[in-house]
């Protein structure tokens, strides 16, 4: 199976091809506003590489969050057009499953945090097993104090991945028996292996069925109470 992957919930937008698990191309930015302007050029740049055309594509993979809002949009926007343009099936990660694939640890009780701004950052508890991780909970978003008496309950050793250094330092202070680590940010390249792994198993699905998983409503809304006393509307 040939395999796009896309992947745009954090500032380390990515865009990835591989034949099955192995990437073939793979192109990355950091930039927390940079999504648009990246992902056409750089889906461009991996075809380039590996001498690929759209439509020797079979998957399209995505991340579909948790995230910020317009990150994930502009990600899941691009893999549907393109997956409807050239008539592909496609598979969605989640960004909290991505982070902690790549953290597989022996025995500690992984942790995948995505800052969702304003304070707030999603969560979830993952729990290792040989050849990757599986679910041990609810994904949740949470203030760093919340998330710091979570840790605190816990009994067995955790292990933090993500974007944990967008906590404050005090959310860290007295916690022995949990660590900090990486990755940062979910990558394509993780996504790739996610989707060939799902794409054998026949867990796929068409453009039109995704829907992104925000957690929480978009930073800006429109006032519409205001908006319309204010006469925007003819009577």
């Amino acid at each position: 199976m040939n395999i796009l992957s896309i992947e745009t919930s954090t500032p380390a937008s990515s865009v990835a091809i591989g034949i099955d698990g192995s990437v073939t191309g793979m192109s990355v930015n950091v930039d927390r506003r940079g999504h648009v302007g990246f992902l056409m050029p750089a889906i461009d740049f991996c075809f380039a590489r590996a001498g690929w055309k759209p439509r020797d594509i079979d998957i399209v993979a995505v991340d579909i969050g948790p995230g910020p809002y317009t990150g994930l949009r502009s990600g899941i926007a691009t893999a549907q057009a393109f997956a409807a343009a050239v008539g592909a099936p496609m598979v969605t990660v989640s960004s909290l499953t991505v982070i902690a694939v790549r953290a597989a640890t022996g025995r500690r009780r992984i942790w995948p945090v995505v800052d969702m701004r304003r304070g707030q950052f999603a969560i979830a508890p993952f729990r290792p097993l040989p050849g990757g991780v599986a679910p041990d909970g609810s994904p949740e978003v949470v203030s760093p104090e919340y998330f710091k008496a979570l840790l605190e309950s816990e009994g067995s050793d955790s292990l933090v991945v993500g974007d944990w250094e967008a906590m404050p330092d005090a959310t860290w202070t007295g916690l022995h028996k949990v660590r900090k680590g990486r990755p940062r940010y979910p990558s394509a390249e993780t996504i790739l292996e996610i989707a060939a792994r799902k794409a054998s198993k026949g867990m796929v699905t068409d453009a039109d069925n995704i829907r992104p998983t925000y957690m929480r409503e978009p930073d800006v809304q429109i006032n519409w109470s205001t908006f319309r006393s204010e006469g925007a509307w003819p009577s």
